[in-house]
């Protein structure tokens, strides 16, 4: 498809976020999602990744944490500071990890739940009937309570509630997360159905770099808090270093991080 790339749906700009007044997660962070584009975060534990969404979307607060410097702009307008609230009325959707459901509610009460929250009638409806069409599995689970589905099963769900809130944009935190290598292909190709059926962007955060570049208009590799390297995707995968430590080629054992692979690297070339 086309991307329109005229101006950025999301900007990032020089983002700085600290935690209890001491420490510094996101130090001077940079980033743009365009309009329908499909944008992954690819970082390992502790990179800063998570912590980047939050600041976006709101939920830095419960967390003691917040925007140091920096700005986050959607559609032109400065939102960085704003409640998680009124970030989601504007068209912010985060789906959290760890597929955060309603354990002792149906998969119907799960949606009619979220569908609550936004407008009523014929939009809600249409919302619902394409959700079962996207997980057809949902349609023959809507009584089952959602505590007893498998960990794909939530995730189909908690992206269900996401989209019933109606996004312009969809940030979504660590969607493969304890996933079969069969299902996350799965729900990746889900997400890349609904960028085109609804014009909806994703600023997905990924450590499994292999199947978010399958899907990825454009990719972010973060580090310490920090952007070390960007571009689209055939640019990443050809990238030497990022080959090695994100997609699985070389001995990952012995290096750490991108920037000790690339330090590797480096003195392998000068020592020989």
């Amino acid at each position: 498809m086309t991307l329109k790339r005229d101006f950025p749906l999301l900007r990032v700009e020089k983002l700085e976020v600290v935690y209890h007044n001491v420490c510094t997660a996101v130090q001077g962070i940079s980033l743009e999602v365009m309009e329908n584009q499909i944008v992954v975060l690819l970082g390992t534990n502790g990179a800063g990744k998570t912590t980047t969404l939050r600041a976006i979307s709101g939920f830095l607060g419960i967390d003691d944490a917040k925007v140091s410097d920096g700005f986050v702009e959607f559609q032109g307008e400065k939102i960085q500071g704003k409640p998680p609230s009124v970030i989601t009325r504007k068209g912010i959707v985060l789906v959290p990890e760890h597929n955060k459901v309603f354990d002792n509610m149906t998969v119907e009460e799960n949606l009619e739940l979220c569908g609550h929250v936004q407008e009523q009638g014929s939009l809600k409806k249409d919302m619902t009937a394409a959700i079962y069409d996207y997980f057809p599995a949902l349609r023959k689970l809507r009584k089952r309570l959602a505590g007893y589905l498998s960990g794909g099963e939530r995730q189909m769900l908690t992206l269900s509630a996401a989209l019933l809130c109606q996004p312009r944009l969809l940030l979504i935190d660590e969607l493969s997360l304890g996933l079969a290598p069969i299902v996350v292909k799965d729900l990746m190709n889900v997400i890349k159905e609904i960028r085109d059926d609804r014009a909806v962007a994703v600023l997905l955060v990924e450590q499994n770099a292999v199947a978010a570049l399958e899907i990825a208009d454009y990719g972010y590799v973060i580090e310490n808090g920090r952007i070390v390297y960007s571009g689209e995707p055939e640019r990443l995968k050809s990238h030497e270093d990022i080959r090695e430590f994100y997609l699985g080629s070389g001995d990952r054992e012995s290096h750490k991080s991108y920037r000790a692979v690339k330090q590797y690297r480096r003195t392998r070339r000068w020592y020989g």
